[in-house]
């Protein structure tokens, strides 16, 4: 069954991602959403941030005209509403870290399909928790340079939108996750190549947390979890790769940081930023594309495929990392 095309509200979308960062670029100082730089910056100027409510106002109007469950709508809002209230005011990583935990567990535990018991089923809630939660954070810990976060999230949910369209599932999904594309286009140009303004936690961590709770709805099988997932394969193998090296050099993994390859590669090697977005979105792509051809084969072709880019990318980010070291 083929999805019904929404073109008004696919337009609608794109209008109020870039009224969101046309709104917070123009008056950004007045409402006091400024980014200052600091330790972990990739910038050097004070720049309006939280020009991602564009992004939080398109998904929750789509998500209400598609009829996506409150369970998983609502969640994804409130921790949206408070990555907007962090951007305007200092509240604790504790505080905000607990509210996602429970945001998260309410989208895990609204799945209907909870056929096991016991320890099995506390074991996945667990996970699929913790796995909703973290993506959430690393998106905003990724979201660090010019355009990363729009393009990462432009072609994750297309990604998604496909594997869905391709299985034939939840196809009103189809309709949410190109809304959500297109409200990131709509703001792109107002991140990249020069920031007007920045999405802040209010877009990132609404991005992150509805990636990782759309990939744990739609995935049935862990071979459908690994693909769906492996959409945001450069932000997961940047992350995990930083946290390594940083755990090897005796680092507190709480202390802000700009070691992420992609920081290492706008600060150290002076890459423009939106070379480094572009760059990313590439291998965002090649990643996807080919993990959907292996899901064809099967899932231990989908697992090596994934082992093979992390060594790879493992393996730059150890000789990049190596040289700048050299240069000490």
């Amino acid at each position: 069954m083929a999805p019904r095309l929404n073109f008004p509200l696919y337009l609608i979308s794109l209008i109020i991602g870039a009224a969101g960062g046309w709104i917070i670029s123009r008056w950004g100082i007045r409402l006091s959403l400024m980014d200052h730089p600091n330790e972990r910056s990739s910038h050097n100027s004070v720049t309006p941030k939280g020009g991602g409510i564009g992004v939080l106002v398109a998904f929750v109007l789509v998500a209400l005209h598609t009829g996506t469950p409150s369970w998983f709508w609502l969640p994804a809002a409130g921790v949206s509403v408070l990555g907007l209230l962090t951007d305007r005011f200092d509240i604790s990583p504790q505080v905000r870290l607990v509210l996602q935990f429970i945001a998260g567990f309410i989208v895990v535990t609204g799945l209907d399909r909870w056929s096991m018991s016991g320890i099995g089923q506390i074991a996945l809630i667990l996970f699929f928790s913790v796995f909703v939660v973290g993506t959430a954070n690393f998106y905003n810990f990724m979201d660090g340079i010019n355009g990363i976060a729009a393009i990462t999230s432009i072609i994750g949910f297309i990604l998604l939108a496909f594997s869905v369209y391709n299985s034939e599932l939840n196809i009103s999904f189809i309709t949410l996750a190109l809304c959500i594309s297109l409200a990131c286009a709509g703001f792109l140009p107002f991140n990249m190549p020069d920031a007007k303004v920045f999405m802040g936690d209010v877009g990132s961590i609404l991005l992150g947390f509805v990636f990782a709770g759309s990939v744990v709805w739609l995935s049935k099988s862990l071979i459908n979890f690994l693909t769906n997932a492996a959409f945001l394969f450069p932000f997961y193998a940047d992350e995990l790769t930083t946290i390594m090296v940083r755990i090897r050099d005796g680092e507190r993994l709480s202390s802000p940081h700009r070691q992420h390859l992609y920081q290492l590669l706008a600060n150290e090697y002076r890459v423009p930023h939106w070379k480094i977005s572009v760059g990313y979105g590439f291998f965002q792509l090649l990643v996807g594309i080919s993990v959907l051809i292996m899901k064809n084969v099967g899932i231990w072709a989908v697992i090596s495929a994934l082992i093979f880019y992390f060594c790879a990318f493992t393996l730059l980010s150890w000789v990049l990392r190596n040289k700048v070291e050299s240069w000490i």
